[in-house]
């Protein structure tokens, strides 16, 4: 599903940079932004995870793991919206190094705002209209994506601090 989120994100930009109309352009980039930002998380997770060494028992899905991250009014709305996760397979992760785990758990929200920001640029790169802006608004989200998980105590690189030992 996550891949086809993928694909169909990359279909979105590239019906962004074909299309006629600015608000069919704009829609387009949009749409291919909050694909790339839901769909890359947990893939990214199991990509890194297999690649160390990490086994996954099964995809989850459900709400942010960062509630408090958010600002009350997006904070209600992305508690509720679906978002994929993995979860681990406990034997795996028990003989998992430290880095692996850390790395692993790192990916996901570092993914989550560095993919969709390459997204947005790659539509100011193809000079989609509206991409400018749109691509200072995709780094401002991505700055604060990667602040609010870094400070959480349930986010990702909180995880990955705990994998290596560190509060």
């Amino acid at each position: 599903m996550q891949i086809a989120g993928l694909i169909a994100a990359i279909l979105a930009f590239a019906a962004a940079r074909s299309a006629h109309s600015t608000a069919v352009a704009v829609l387009a980039m949009i749409a291919g932004w909050v694909l790339l930002y839901f769909c890359c998380h947990a893939i990214a997770h199991w990509v890194v995870g297999r690649i160390l060494g990490i086994r996954f028992a099964f995809y989850t899905v459900g709400g942010t793991g960062n509630p408090k991250g958010w600002p009350s009014g997006l904070r209600w709305i992305f508690e509720r919206l679906p978002f994929f996760g993995v979860q681990t397979e406990k034997t795996s992760m028990q003989s998992a190094s430290p880095v692996s785990k850390a790395i692993m758990w790192s990916a996901g929200v570092t993914s989550s705002a560095v993919i969709p920001t390459f997204g947005a640029f790659w539509g100011w790169h193809s000079r989609v209209p509206g991409s400018k802006w749109f691509l200072l608004a995709a780094f401002g989200w991505a700055a604060g994506t990667l602040a609010s998980n870094w400070t959480s105590h349930t986010g990702d690189y909180s995880k990955a601090r705990r994998a290596l030992g560190k509060p």
